[in-house]
């Protein structure tokens, strides 16, 4: 693996693609595919190469520097980023053709002296609050903001390219209360002289599970880098492929006795004679600290076999008991990936963290090499 690839997050190409394709043909419309905090963990650019491959519409950020950091890396398709702060300059976004998510007053005139100064058009989508209570335009402000736009559109400094929302994800009742607002909102922009484009409000799950909620362009995150948004199904069995594979190797091999105690405060004391490997991810590699005597494993030469002790800052131990014969330095360690592969799934970690997939995935650290992977897989 070399010592400058001890820590790998091997990314899978042709998930990204099939993922991709797979949503494309579960709706019928447009997929814009989100790639905010570094691709979920997957390298931005990356994601976004594969997922435009595979069929994306459009690419997706949180907030403007995400979105200009695709740029400076080659992402030339279309991309949109929502979430601002008081002081943003929307200048760069404008020259980069960058569309921007609105959601007040505030930034729409802000993106409108931008698009003035360099003579171009800016190209917005509006971000309304239709019951989050987070990110969005509140219902008092749609009319003066649709308003607005429409006479920013008439004067050839705006396109409106479209309009949307995030459900809560808390019940059908709640999904559908969210829906009726939306479609007063796309309603009232209609009616002020602006024909969105770009109608969204399925996020993942809703896109997974929701027909009626896709309306003709749906927004997703984890679902194109093959996680299921849902506890009670796996991405097999929606479909999708997990397209993170997180290795590592082994560095050291120790025979030990019985007795033995294994790392900081001998919290795990060897019942037989075993062997014991180190391997160097650690907790400041996004390997949670607390997964620590939680029953957590890895899989080396195909087979399971349990962390044991302590993790560190930079390493753990994996007791490979009957396995030693067979290992020698520099063996490969799967520590999550595709399940169907017989590799831990991610989903493991989160469920010993009390927490869900997405974050053990965007933690994964800066020191682990993401590296693009192409194949067969389909």
């Amino acid at each position: 693996m070399g010592a400058e690839a001890m820590r790998v997050a091997e990314i899978s190409l042709p998930a990204i693609r099939h993922n991709v394709a797979r949503i494309r043909e579960l709706t019928g419309g447009a997929v814009i595919v989100v790639v905010k905090a570094d691709g979920y963990g997957h390298g931005a650019a990356i994601a976004a190469g594969a997922a435009l491959a595979g069929g994306a519409t459009m690419i997706a950020t949180a907030d403007l520097e995400e979105a200009l950091s695709l740029r400076e890396n080659g992402i030339a398709g279309p991309i949109l980023c929502w979430l601002h702060g008081v002081h943003t300059d929307f200048a760069a976004a404008v020259a980069a053709d960058i569309e921007i998510g609105v959601s007040h007053s505030r930034h729409l005139e802000a993106v409108a002296a931008a698009a003035i100064a360099q003579n171009k058009v800016a190209t917005v989508q509006f971000k309304i609050d239709t019951g989050l209570s987070r990110n969005g335009a509140a219902p008092e402000e749609w009319q003066p903001l649709f308003q607005r736009a429409a006479e920013l559109v008439s004067a050839g400094v705006l396109c409106v390219r479209g309009i949307f929302s995030h459900l809560a994800n808390a019940g059908d009742e709640n999904d559908r209360a969210q829906a009726a607002r939306f479609d007063a909102a796309v309603e009232m922009l209609r009616a002020a002289g602006v024909e969105p484009e770009m109608v969204h409000l399925a996020a993942s799950a809703a896109t997974m599970r929701s027909p009626h909620l896709h309306y003709n362009t749906v927004r997703v995150g984890v679902a194109a880098f093959g996680l299921s948004p849902f506890a009670d199904t796996t991405s097999a069995q929606l479909g999708l492929i997990p397209a993170m594979t997180l290795r590592s190797e082994i560095v050291a091999l120790r025979g030990v006795p019985a007795g033995t105690g294994v790392s900081y405060g001998f919290n795990h004391v060897c019942e037989t004679a075993t062997t014991l490997a180190l391997v160097p991810i650690g907790y400041a590699d996004g390997m949670p600290r607390a997964l620590n005597g939680a029953g957590a494993w890895v899989t080396i030469a195909g087979e399971h076999r349990p962390i044991v002790g302590r993790i560190g800052m930079d390493q753990f131990i994996v007791d490979v008991g009957p396995l030693a014969g067979r290992l020698q330095l520099g063996d490969p360690v799967v520590l999550f990936g595709d399940p169907e592969l017989g590799n831990p799934p991610v989903e493991i970690w989160a469920g010993l963290m009390r927490t869900i997939n997405y974050e053990i995935i965007v933690g994964i650290g800066t020191r682990v090499h993401r590296c693009p992977v192409d194949g067969a897989q389909a």
